[in-house]
């Protein structure tokens, strides 16, 4: 294998051995035909021996004490998949090094990375989705029946374009006291998440989707976005749709989320909305994100929160990246070992009740992870296979 890299890219040298060869377009996985007809691309996964190579990306924060946690569930329940571990921190070779390593796997698991850089260092999170095109995040916030919060009927797939808007960094200070921020909206890249979003909506049987936005004042920016998005919408009948100003979101929201079924919202919109609808299902240990691009998945917690403050003290709430780690399992195709620990979180948290002090408990770090060991092993049944590697690189 090393010898073929020598003569051809990656991607050719697993062709021609049969490696790694692993279409995107599964029944079930969320880049399959039914959920992304928007980006059709075919996309290769690392495999080696039966094993997929996985990018890890520990982050910041609790990040890395919470991957910890995650190869030691998947190591307990016998999951074939091998992490490469890359570090990010300010340095360019550190982004170039994890863009590398996720473009060669095309698969990433991704802890909170600091956001906190300096005026000159591009902030490495949307440096990965720019860098990787992942033009498409969707949250899945729901509640759960064993944490208490003010609604219990809250079921809200938040779909946000992932690279465009604010957050395109073209910003400049025009004179002293003076700072002008461009905000960049396209109609190619507003056609593909409406049209993600409703196959979405068509493919999980969804009713409604509610297009976010403020274009009674941005009216070409947003306006674009929303007369795109509704153009898209005539050609799903079956799927009812609306619009809302952002503002008036918000207060419908916290008001009554039952209402919505699916957001689809422009990047930052979407960042606020995501932060709300996770806050009113029991805070941000609890919630996944996923990132989807035409050849590259990243999986991560919802709102992207780095903990710095429950750093070392077995407090925080692994949850949210035990539900990423199930959604990456699911996109590899091991359904069976996503369900097998999908369930046995959310038996923890539902039927044992075993709660972090963010959802009301006094249950730490490892009480949580420790329960979940347990009801993977007293469910599991796939032979036992190698422990995954882990693969570090600076």
């Amino acid at each position: 294998m090393a010898g073929c890299r020598l003569l051809a890219p990656p991607s050719l040298c697993r062709r021609l051995l049969g490696l790694g060869v692993s279409s995107s377009r599964s029944l079930d996985g969320p880049l399959g035909s039914l959920d992304l007809l928007a980006v059709p691309r075919r996309g290769l996964k690392s495999m080696y021996g039966g094993r997929y190579l996985v990018t890890l990306l520990p982050g910041h924060g609790i990040g890395p004490e919470m991957m910890s946690h995650v190869e030691n569930v998947f190591w307990r329940a016998k999951v074939p998949v091998d992490f490469e571990k890359v570090e990010v921190d300010d340095t360019p070779e550190s982004l170039d090094n994890a863009l590398l390593s996720i473009r060669r796997n095309g698969v990433a698991l991704k802890g909170n990375v600091e956001t906190q850089n300096p005026l000159n260092v591009e902030p490495r999170n949307l440096a990965l989705r720019n860098g990787l095109q992942l033009d498409v995040n969707v949250v899945h916030c729901r509640n759960h029946p064993g944490i208490r919060t003010r609604h219990r009927d809250i079921d809200i797939v938040v779909i946000r374009q992932n690279t465009e808007g604010e957050y395109s960094r073209l910003e400049h200070a025009s004179a002293p006291g003076v700072v002008e921020s461009l905000k960049i909206i396209t109609r190619q890249k507003s056609t593909e998440i409406a049209r993600y979003a409703f196959n979405y909506a068509r493919t999980h049987k969804r009713k409604k989707v509610t297009v976010v936005h403020k274009a009674n004042i941005m009216k070409l920016s947003d306006g674009l976005f929303l007369h795109t998005c509704l153009e898209v919408a005539r050609e799903y009948p079956d799927i009812s749709v609306e619009d809302m100003i952002i503002d008036n979101c918000c207060m419908q929201l916290v008001r009554r989320p039952s209402q919505f079924d699916i957001m689809l919202v422009p990047n930052l919109y979407g960042n606020i909305l995501v932060n709300m609808a996770c806050g009113l299902v029991g805070g941000p240990g609890i919630t996944s994100g996923r990132n989807y691009g035409r050849d590259y998945a990243v999986f991560e917690t919802a709102t992207r929160n780095t903990g710095s403050h429950l750093v070392d003290k077995n407090l925080a709430n692994p949850c949210a990246t035990l539900f990423a780690a199930v959604d990456m399992l699911k996109h590899l195709g091991l359904r069976d070992h996503a369900y097998l620990i999908k369930d046995a979180v959310e038996k923890t948290l539902n039927e044992d009740k075993i709660h972090t002090q963010d959802l009301g408990g006094m249950a730490t770090t490892t009480d949580v992870v420790d329960n979940v060991i347990r009801e993977v092993e007293r469910h599991t049944t796939v032979p036992l296979d190698n422990r995954p590697h882990v693969s570090a690189r600076a």
